[in-house]
């Protein structure tokens, strides 16, 4: 059998079989970094882009975005999320906004996807927004902080 669970015994692509796991409590934390100019900054944090408040957009970009993970990852299963949260903090020292996206549902299968994207989704609302100012934006650090539930139990990135 294929240490691969999108990989069946031939090598074919396939969705893992969820329907025999139990539903279980799921959530997932995911972060992410977009750096600028500190002009680009301080137009994003004072609210003085032309296209409107930049960090309001990007929160329901990156709603959105989870709500739609399942059409956009091949293999991802669909699932009926309870809670999305896009949170941004701008960080003057690095020249930019962490953000960070919370996933969570009760359901047969975790929901790192979801975070994961609502975080890239955001970021590059954010660059999407801002390139006619700056097109030297940079999304990096796209990574699971945290998740729980299932079977595998709950992970902590170590790292910063």
């Amino acid at each position: 059998m294929s240490s691969l669970t999108h990989l069946d015994d031939e090598g074919r692509v396939r969705m893992v079989d969820v329907s025999e796991k139990p539903a279980t409590a799921r959530d997932a934390v995911a972060r992410g970094v977009i750096t600028m100019q500190p002009e680009t900054l301080a137009l994003i944090t004072e609210q003085k882009t032309k296209k409107g408040n930049v960090l309001e957009t990007a929160r329901i970009a990156g709603i959105m975005a989870a709500k739609k993970t399942a059409e956009l990852i091949p293999m991802c299963h669909p699932v009926s999320l309870t809670h999305v949260q896009v949170d941004f903090f701008p960080d003057p020292d690095i020249h930019g906004v962490r953000i960070e996206a919370i996933a969570r549902l009760v359901g047969q299968t975790g929901v790192e996807m979801e975070a994961l994207t609502a975080v890239s989704v955001a970021a590059l609302t954010i660059y999407d927004m801002c390139k006619s100012y700056d097109r030297t934006m940079a999304i990096s650090e796209v990574c699971l902080l945290k998740k729980s539930g299932g079977r595998s139990g709950t992970y902590v990135r170590q790292s910063p």
